[in-house]
């Protein structure tokens, strides 16, 4: 199963050509697809007009949607904040070390496009769903 996090997303709904976005619309209804309850929520909510915002959350919804907190992620998510800070490397949003962390636990590869996650690949064994 591979996770889709909000920066690919994002890209594909806004027609973006991106290799990420190219593999996300190659695997669609062909591989499953997941994505966080948190991401969910950043994607939906930029959705200036009712009609793209419907039919996103039909897409959305129609995929694994697993909800990403909870006392143990937030403890494991915590302990990878400090291992990356200890090596270097300070994540910017909360968001994704949870995201990446919940995908670690969980075995899951993950799309992005966002250079935060790369200090996951490096250090913590995050799964690349483009490698």
């Amino acid at each position: 199963m591979i996770f889709v996090d909000s920066s690919v997303w994002i890209d594909y709904f806004n027609g973006a050509e991106t290799a990420e976005t190219d593999y996300l619309d190659s695997i669609l209804g062909k591989e499953p697809v997941a994505l966080g309850d948190l991401v969910l929520i950043e994607v939906l909510q930029g959705f200036k007009r009712d009609r793209d915002y419907t039919a996103a959350k039909e897409l959305l919804t129609s995929l694994a949607v697993f909800t990403l907190g909870g006392q143990e992620m937030a403890l494991r998510s915590a302990h990878n904040f400090r291992l990356l800070r200890k090596q270097g490397v300070t994540v910017r949003k909360t968001i994704d070390v949870l995201i990446a962390t919940f995908c670690i636990a969980n075995d899951l590869s993950l799309l992005h496009a966002d250079r935060d996650f790369d200090a996951f690949h490096q250090h913590l064994e995050l799964r690349n769903a483009l490698m």
